[in-house]
């Protein structure tokens, strides 16, 4: 088994330190604009942002290639964007339209794009653990050489379909990359309270399954991870376990208030452990970027999101007829 920790950090272009800059901000301005939207009842049902876990799924996305699979739970939309998929499509669904990914029907937990290979937001906590097994499967059988990150989280990761999902991942060597993303809180109960052994990642030694912790603040360091597992896996030697240790600003869900932590602990990680703001502290450092022109960086993003909220507004609502679309597929896919 891995330790936790091993993995150097790898040597970064300035164009990708920008890359991962402009993605983690894209999350990040899009989210808040999100919460804005809801706050404004421009949004209904359940919301969960991201905010504050921008560094793993962008890290975790800079090692990934044309045809990997990605699936998650319900705090989805930094994974969306992530992997590219269209800032539009994401904020109007978020609002129930038309234009909107799952066409205005699936809302912030139930969104898929098949050109992307994300196979949703699912809002039964830890259901999404073994359908990413099954799409690790396809591809051992396809023989395709394609990984699947499979995202759940640390209160999930206490749910008995997890395990029975390791052991068969394991006993089948499959390319499943299984992401523990620990914001420490689950729903609103601290790891400390919930879980007796601390180390997570550690579990998988029952089934003989690498892997290691991560600090989930640092995108370099998930990158650096992320290469180790990819490459663990696409080498056919079964799952690997990545815990990556992070922090969400905000409540489980728009309606927590998160009483459950104190401000103080809030505030101390935003003004000592961001992760957006280590890279800029980077670019700036390494004068591979300045003030001008991260700010230039901030103005197109918030262009870009302000967009996508423009035409989330704009879109029309489904159509009565919708409800009867996409419930059953006309023909069963041969292939992957």
């Amino acid at each position: 088994m891995a330790t936790r920790r091993t993995t150097k950090k790898p040597n970064v272009s300035k164009e990708e330190l920008l890359g991962y800059y402009r993605d983690m901000l894209l999350i990040r301005r899009f989210e808040e604009k999100a919460g804005q939207l809801y706050g404004m009842g421009l949004i209904g049902g359940f919301c969960h942002l991201y905010i504050g876990q921008e560094a793993v799924v962008v890290g975790l996305e800079a090692a990934a290639e044309e045809g990997d699979k990605r699936i998650t739970s319900y705090r989805d939309h930094g994974h969306m964007l992530a992997c590219g998929m269209d800032p539009k499509g994401v904020m109007a669904e978020l609002t129930g339209r038309e234009g909107g990914y799952s066409k205005g029907k699936g809302g912030s937990m139930h969104m898929f794009s098949k050109e992307k290979h994300f196979y949703g937001g699912h809002g039964i906590v830890g259901a999404q653990v073994p359908l990413g097994a099954g799409l690790a499967f396809a591809d051992k059988y396809l023989e395709n050489g394609r990984v699947t990150f499979t995202y759940f989280g640390d209160g999930a990761a206490n749910q008995g379909q997890v395990y029975e999902t390791y052991n068969m991942a394991q006993l089948w060597d499959l390319p499943v990359i299984f992401v523990i993303e620990n914001n420490q809180y689950a729903m609103g109960t601290s790891v400390a309270r919930s879980t007796k052994s601390p180390s997570l990642w550690e579990r998988g030694a029952a089934y003989g399954i690498a892997g290691e912790e991560v600090d989930g603040m640092d995108v370099l360091a998930v990158k650096a991870a992320s290469e180790k597992a990819v490459a663990h896996c696409r080498a056919g030697n079964g799952p690997y376990i990545l815990e990556v240790k992070t922090y969400r600003y905000r409540g489980h869900s728009m309606s927590d208030p998160a009483k459950y932590r104190t401000r103080e602990e809030v505030q101390k990680m935003r003004e000592e452990r961001d992760a957006i703001e280590h890279v800029r502290q980077l670019l700036l450092s390494g004068k591979h970027a300045t003030e001008d022109e991260l700010k230039a960086i901030d103005k197109e993003i918030k262009d870009i999101v302000n967009e996508a909220a423009e035409f989330s507004k704009e879109s029309p609502e489904p159509a009565l007829e919708e409800l009867w679309t996409d419930i059953y597929a006309e023909t069963a896919p041969q292939n992957a």
